[in-house]
């Protein structure tokens, strides 16, 4: 009789990250590595770790903070992350309103939130928490030159639907995708036919 262990892999996870681009690779990494213990096809791990990049650097670049690190940990039972990058040099780099912030391994000690759900209909969603900006997220329709603004139409393009919910003092900008439904898509053939 063999013994066989049962590994439990969790079907969703929220991460307190700081308000910084080197949050982005944590996060994509992270998500990377649970979707792969879910056994989520490659193709749909591609995607999903795209859309997060997004919707995380769209928050660091353009969003205020939600709060504390810590703070954000306790009240979303969230793991905090807060060593990012061992021997990122530590900068200042201005903050929204001319203020000088300290970005140790490129973040703040505020930070924003990241969630992701593997839903039991198949579907996977992607979330990132922040404290709002000066505009609502939408997608742009930069020239051909533009050296960025194609994030949320990358968004529209790759998930299956996206939205934005807004509360007092936060913005969460979320996207969904079919992680396992008949319709995911596939390497090396059409997603239609499966």
């Amino acid at each position: 009789m063999a013994l066989m262990v049962a590994r439990e892999v969790p079907t969703s996870s929220t991460m307190a990250v700081p308000h910084g681009p080197a949050s982005v690779g944590v996060a994509r990494r992270r998500l990377r590595r649970d979707l792969g213990d879910r056994e989520i096809p490659e193709p749909v791990i591609d995607d999903a770790v795209l859309i997060l990049s997004e919707l995380l650097s769209n928050a660091c670049r353009y969003a205020r903070p939600l709060g504390p690190l810590r703070a954000l940990g306790r009240s979303a039972r969230a793991e905090v992350v807060d060593q990012l990058l061992v021997g990122v040099p530590t900068g200042t780099h201005p903050a929204p309103g001319g203020r000088e912030r300290d970005e140790p391994g490129g973040g703040t000690d505020d930070g924003v939130l990241v969630r992701w759900q593997m839903h039991a209909d198949g579907v996977l969603t992607l979330e990132v928490t922040d404290g709002g900006a000066t505009t609502r997220p939408l997608p742009a329709s930069p020239s051909l030159t533009s050296r960025g603004g194609r994030g949320l139409s990358i968004v529209d393009q790759l998930a299956s639907d996206w939205g934005v919910r807004d509360a007092p003092g936060e913005v969460t900008v979320w996207a969904a995708l079919p992680a396992r439904a008949r319709h995911a898509r596939r390497t090396g053939g059409d997603a239609r036919s499966a």
